[in-house]
């Protein structure tokens, strides 16, 4: 971090949902995230900056042209010397800290281009019909654009992909230069991948590796990445006299203070944010803690409330309260409100104490002692569980573990985009071969952590173009301020890894696909086997998931021996969870019958549904259960209140 039911349906709608732009999960990326949603997805659609008119001006008379203040000029390149000094003297001390030499190629890419570029030598025929095709389109879009300066009309050789947020600017369409600029990239663009996509016989992870980082090159090499091919630039650039781009060096500067030598793009106004005051704010208490996690039993809302608590299992990947951001988008609130008792893992931000703490430690640690916890709390031995991502991976691997110990404390089961088998993991299986894994492996030895804004790093370049470059072109060019916005806040809250739970996650899992493998796991002395799991289980995925592809998700449904009713929700890992009723947004998809192996054919029979999956969530968790028992305060039970909620943990940052 991914059908039998009794819940009834609402009415369907005939047409598929827009899709969404989203932040990677940002750990996870989000995504994110922006968004990542948040990977940090990610994070969803951050709200644009406003835009100018649209037609550039010609003439610096037509542009309202000014020079820029001279005082200003001479006060920013001040300051850029001094602070220039400074990350340049931080940077070279981290460097002289490194162990090693630095590793020339750290991605592992040379191979795999290296691999490509033979084979496509090997087919010099279908190189140059290639070229050939992309000449014709480069000669038949200089005509349409000598035709349009004539002052005819053309139609565009190429057009951008619907929602490409790059080109919105109207210049783009209205001016014959800047539409020239434009075709011309997306024709290259289009002959790099597609002769990338035409190198045969590539072994499907170096096509893989290959496919991704060259889209990672085409958009990094987009005209609205460089001020001099950027009429929204120009045009501020023009209006401000350069102020935005002084601004934009002032920007650039403070985010390579804040990554200490290393560019750490600030995504939004943090200064408007702050955890437990506007951001998770749900009320509840901590009533249980330990080196791992903290238990939040939130404060209920209603006379009495379902019989069976709901415990939450999110992913240490990333912080809890992305499912607990604004009371208007809280999942937290909404459950509560719909009469759960809501239990949530808050995990620790690990340092290097707790580099040896593994999986199974993870498993321990958290739904079994929360298992314990809740009882004390409540008097209920049985709960409804929820894992998110990963967390939905480790409440799978607990489900197994307790099946071969006849333990049914866990009544129903609810994945939210979650991988169980990793043999089509998606772009992120592009970070995973064993000269990357060693890499990771040595970083992590040496600090006994993976540091989160690694993580973070990785999650956004599965959203480069909205987790990246629309922030260089916002921060650096037009010298913005970032937007305040509650999922880029989140996304940027990066958290750190185990060394030893991390190798072991990475390796096991996403490298070998050992845990769909009966038997090749081994947990606290216990071999699981995911068939053995019986439990009633809803499994959530989204349609555009970056970091969970749902076509993976859907996989549990032919692995778990209990009744599934698997749900595909629009949007991507964290829009498509993150989808209040009251948003309207978005929509879901839910089967009849039995799944049948094939994710494609389920989707062609499910029928679509608008709105969010919330409602749908609810009625098939009360169908497991309508016992109602007397609300619940936390800390009235066996269990004392520790501190009020969102807790400690969640309050200690990566750079901590």
């Amino acid at each position: 971090m991914a059908v039998a039911d009794g819940a009834p349906a609402p009415e369907p709608v005939s047409a598929p949902q827009p899709r969404a732009a989203e932040p990677p999960h940002a750990a996870e990326a989000p995504e994110p995230a922006r968004a990542a949603e948040p990977a940090r997805p990610a994070p969803e659609e951050a709200p644009q900056a406003p835009r100018a008119a649209a037609q550039p001006p010609s003439t610096p008379a037509e542009a309202g042209f000014r020079l820029p203040d001279p005082a200003l000029v001479s006060r920013t390149m001040a300051d850029v010397a001094e602070r220039g000094q400074r990350i340049v003297a931080e940077f070279l001390r981290r460097q002289g800290g490194a162990e090693g030499p630095p590793n020339p190629d750290p991605l592992n890419i040379g191979s795999a281009f290296l691999d490509m570029t033979t084979r496509l030598m090997t087919n010099p025929a279908r190189l140059m019909q290639a070229q050939i095709g992309f000449w014709q389109d480069y000669l038949t879009l200089w005509q349409n654009t000598a035709r349009r300066m004539l002052g005819g009309a053309a139609e565009p050789v190429i057009a951008e992909r619907k929602g490409d947020k790059r080109f919105k600017d109207d210049a783009w369409r209205e001016n014959e230069v800047f539409d020239f600029i434009k075709q011309s990239y997306l024709l290259s663009s289009r002959y790099v991948t597609n002769l990338v996509h035409g190198a045969e016989g590539l072994e499907p992870k170096a096509a893989q590796k290959v496919d991704f980082y060259t889209r990672q090159f085409v958009d990094a090499m987009s005209p609205t990445n460089f001020w001099l091919t950027n009429p929204e630039v120009l045009r501020k650039t023009a209006e401000t006299g350069g102020e935005n781009l002084l601004k934009g060096l002032s920007n650039l500067l403070s985010d390579l203070e804040r990554g200490k030598g290393k560019l750490r793009i600030n995504m939004t106004d943090e200064s408007k944010f702050s955890i437990g005051e506007n951001i998770a704010v749900t009320p509840g208490k901590v009533v249980y803690r330990n080196a791992l996690m903290e238990l939040i039993q939130y404060s209920p809302t209603t006379e009495t409330v379902l019989k069976r608590p709901l415990l939450i299992l999110p992913p240490w990947i990333n912080k809890f309260y992305i499912l607990d951001l604004r009371p208007k988008n809280s999942f937290v609130r909404w459950a509560v409100s719909q009469g759960h008792t809501v239990f949530i893992c808050s995990w620790v931000n690990p340092d290097e104490s707790l580099a040896e703490m593994g999986f199974d430690d993870y498993m321990r640690l958290g739904p079994y002692a929360a298992l314990e916890a809740i009882e004390k709390a409540t008097g209920e031995r049985q709960v409804n569980a929820i894992g998110y991502c990963l967390g939905g991976t480790l409440l799978a691997s607990t489900l197994a573990h307790m099946a071969q110990k006849g333990d049914d404390r866990v009544a129903s089961a609810t994945f939210f985009t979650t991988m169980l088998d990793f043999e089509e993991a998606g772009e992120l299986g592009v970070f995973i071969d064993e000269e990357q894994l060693q890499a990771i492996e040595a970083k992590m030895n040496q600090r006994g952590y993976l540091e989160g804004a690694e993580m973070a790093d990785t999650f956004n370049m599965l959203r480069a173009n909205d987790l990246i470059w629309s922030f260089v072109v916002q921060n650096y060019m037009l010298g913005q301020e970032p937007f305040p916005f509650d999922l880029l806040f989140w996304n940027g809250d990066s958290t750190r890894m185990p060394a030893r739970m991390h190798s072991f996650y990475l390796r096991r899992m996403y490298q070998q696909n050992d845990l769909v493998k009966p038997g090749a796991i081994e947990l606290d002395g216990v071999a699981l086997d995911l068939r053995e799991i019986r439990t009633p289980s809803y499994v959530l995925a989204t349609r555009e998931d970056h970091i969970a592809p749902w076509k993976s998700s859907y996989r549990a449904t032919q692995i778990f021996s209990g009744p599934v009713r698997f749900v595909l929700a629009a949007s991507g890992h964290i829009a498509g969870v993150v989808n209040p009723p009251e948003s309207g947004k978005y929509s879901h998809w839910v089967g009849t019958g039995p799944a049948p192996e094939s994710p494609a054919e389920w989707f062609e029979h499910a029928t679509e549904f608008a709105g969010s999956w919330w409602p749908d969530w609810q009625r098939w968790i009360t169908a497991q259960d309508r016992s109602m028992a007397p609300a619940r305060q936390p800390g009235a039970g066996a269990l004392p209140a520790l501190e009020d909620a969102p807790g400690s943990y969640v309050k200690v940052m990566a750079g901590d």
